[in-house]
């Protein structure tokens, strides 16, 4: 899992996605400057953020599913804290040894050897944050362009400075903090208990088979005592230094790392693997009454969060798969609201901001309806269709402002307040804008 979620991160900013002529490649782009987030065939525009939210819904939703279902497992294997936690405790394993090892030297004065393997392993702890901070920033720009910038200390500040902060987090909470990160700065620990009952799985000590506990000699019995000898490797591998033991605690985190102890060391005297395992509370009720383990995922929570989890994707499917290509924001003067002409016809003035969302140029006419006898006016164009609607032309990917004037005499005012409806359509395909707003004139 360590070299997977790795994998993606460090990768990911390198894979390119073809979008054509004088836009970027880059598979996945963050872009600050030119307002908009790029997923492969998905452009989001600022005005979208909500297709944002709504992939942090459904990340709570599942986060509340797989809680629901086995306990702390994104915590044990994809919680980045865990990930590079794991990575630098696998620089020092490599580096100073294993546990024993890293405590006898830490105890052990100050000599060549010791300065020697604690150099190597802080030197290769910084070049580790320096990439994560590396891999971060190139999120946000076209990641062989930064990388060369960047080799070439040609970059802007703002990238070193932003490398340098993400690289002191990193190395700070992975290499130096670790579980202190996950006891006491990260809140699901606290909130986990809620998305829990007792048919969640949790990696538990299953007392009911290792009490009594005690020392254990070859070739002497096992009646009328329990499979725990006490050997504490559950205690020696967890990164959070609790005991399993004493049953479900805040501070664990579920990487299963006692399992895999404890199995070894079962394994080794010749008992039956399991003696901590994921299990349920309820279980630890059905064997005390004689019954078997019943592993029961599919209950009424995890389907309520599954539905929910799948009505949040459906519905931003759909409107990801059905958005529109333009958008249209009209803005009426306000000061003044409306101009009397020397004609004596009333004028308002209207800024209309079309945003061309597809990756060609568009033109797009634009029709005024709802006030009969109404005369249209727009500075700079100087195209018109059939119907004699103004052309305005937008280049792809950008927003044009342009300012239209709407005239009428003054005997068709039928109150000081009027709908007007405007209608923004492309020529070239089937996309357009609806949009009502408000013409204003003399109290009559």
């Amino acid at each position: 899992m360590m070299l997977f979620t790795l994998g993606i991160y460090y990768i990911t900013p390198w894979i390119r996605y073809d979008r054509g002529e004088g836009m970027p490649d880059q598979a996945i782009l963050i872009d600050i400057a030119g307002r908009r987030f790029y997923f492969f065939f998905i452009e989001i525009w600022p005005q979208e953020v909500y297709y944002i939210t709504g992939l942090m819904i459904m990340g709570g939703i599942a986060l509340f599913l797989v809680t629901s279902t086995a306990g702390r497992m994104w915590c044990g294997y994809s919680c980045p804290q865990t990930i590079w936690t794991d990575l630098f405790v696998s620089v020092e394993r490599f580096f100073e040894g294993e546990r024993n090892a890293r405590i006898r030297l830490d105890k052990s004065p100050w000599n060549f050897t010791k300065i020697y393997k604690r150099l190597l392993k802080h030197i290769t702890w910084i070049w580790i944050a320096l990439l994560t901070g590396g891999a971060w920033v190139f999120y946000f720009a076209d990641a062989p362009t930064l990388f060369n910038q960047i080799i070439t200390n040609s970059a802007s500040f703002d990238a070193y400075l932003w490398i340098g902060l993400l690289a002191s987090f990193t190395y700070v909470f992975g290499g130096i903090a670790r579980e202190q990160v996950c006891i006491y700065m990260c809140p699901w620990p606290r909130i986990q208990g809620v998305m829990m009952d007792e048919e969640s799985l949790a990696v538990m000590y299953r007392y009911d088979r290792g009490e009594p506990r005690g020392p254990h000699k070859k070739n002497e019995t096992w009646d009328d005592r329990g499979d725990c000898i006490q050997c504490r490797q559950c205690i020696v591998v967890c990164p959070t230094g609790i005991d399993i033991r004493d049953g479900l605690q805040l501070e664990c985190i579920q990487c299963s790392l006692c399992i895999d102890a404890c199995n070894n060391i079962m394994t080794k005297i010749g008992r039956p693997q399991g003696l901590i395992a994921y299990d349920s509370l309820k279980n630890f009720e059905r064997r005390a009454k004689g019954g078997k383990n019943v592993f029961r995922i599919i209950r009424p929570r995890t389907i309520i969060y599954s539905i929910l989890l799948i009505l949040v994707s459906v519905i931003m499917f759909y409107s990801l798969m059905n958005r529109s290509e333009i958008d249209v924001n009209i803005l009426r003067d306000r000061n003044p609201l409306f101009v009397q002409l020397s004609s004596g016809d009333i004028r308002n003035g209207y800024t209309v901001k079309i945003m061309n969302k597809s990756t060609a140029e568009q033109q797009y006419s634009i029709e005024v309806d709802g006030i009969e006898n109404l005369h249209i006016r727009i500075d700079g164009v100087d195209k018109f269709d059939e119907h004699g609607a103004p052309i305005i032309t937008v280049t792809r990917d950008k927003l044009r402002s342009i300012k239209l004037y709407i005239s009428i005499p003054r005997n068709s005012l039928t109150a000081d307040s009027m709908d007007v409806r405007f209608k923004i359509k492309s020529i070239d395909n089937d996309a357009q804008d609806v949009q009502v707003t408000s013409f204003k004139g003399p109290k009559l």
